[in-house]
């Protein structure tokens, strides 16, 4: 389904007005994003290595969540995060009050979501779950600068706007996150 739904996603950018050429923008964008993520990586290494040992430390499996994500032209992208849930979080789902499930449909997240772990909130709460993004940069997945990265769910949320949000890089902070990040609604 998921090939169906990118192929369908791919095509729809294809022929979007939206999509536009412009060489030496994108050369210099993607330049910074490259050399930004590698001297942050550098700096922040003791960080990203006490924050690994901790994660480790407090709960059971991996340390790094990848997350399936819509990227630029609809392509599906993995979007790496220091886990801050249970490692069956999936599965926990299907045990929400009724109440838990209407506010998860509605905004893909819960305010007192009991399947984060003590120490993925504090990581939550100050965003250093989203330190492994820098290696999404790297990897040319996502930019510095763009739009946040959405589930295929989710773009369905953006109705008419839908292809004009594809038809960028997504981004690892951009105007949602100085606008109140988590607190925004898609209306």
């Amino acid at each position: 389904m998921t090939t169906v739904i990118n192929a369908q996603a791919e095509s729809s950018f294809k022929s979007s007005k939206y999509v536009q050429r412009k060489p030496f923008y994108d050369f210099f964008k993607r330049l910074f994003d490259i050399v930004f993520s590698l001297v942050a990586i550098i700096l922040l290494s003791p960080l990203i290595l006490i924050i690994n040992i901790a994660v480790k430390a407090t709960s059971e499996g991996p340390v790094i969540f990848a997350h399936k994500r819509v990227g630029k032209g609809g392509k599906t992208i993995s979007i790496y995060k220091f886990r801050s849930m249970v490692v069956n979080a999936e599965e926990l789902i299907k045990k929400f009050t009724p109440e838990q499930k209407a506010e998860f449909e509605k905004n893909f997240k819960l305010d007192n979501d009991p399947r984060i772990t003590k120490i993925g909130n504090f990581l939550r709460k100050t965003s250093l779950d989203e330190l492994p993004q820098l290696f999404n940069i790297l990897k040319g997945d996502i930019s510095i600068i763009g739009p946040r990265p959405v589930t295929e769910a989710e773009t369905q949320m953006y109705g008419n706007y839908r292809d004009m949000f594809l038809s960028v890089r997504p981004g690892l902070t951009g105007y949602w996150a100085a606008s109140g990040r988590s607190t925004i609604s898609y209306k």
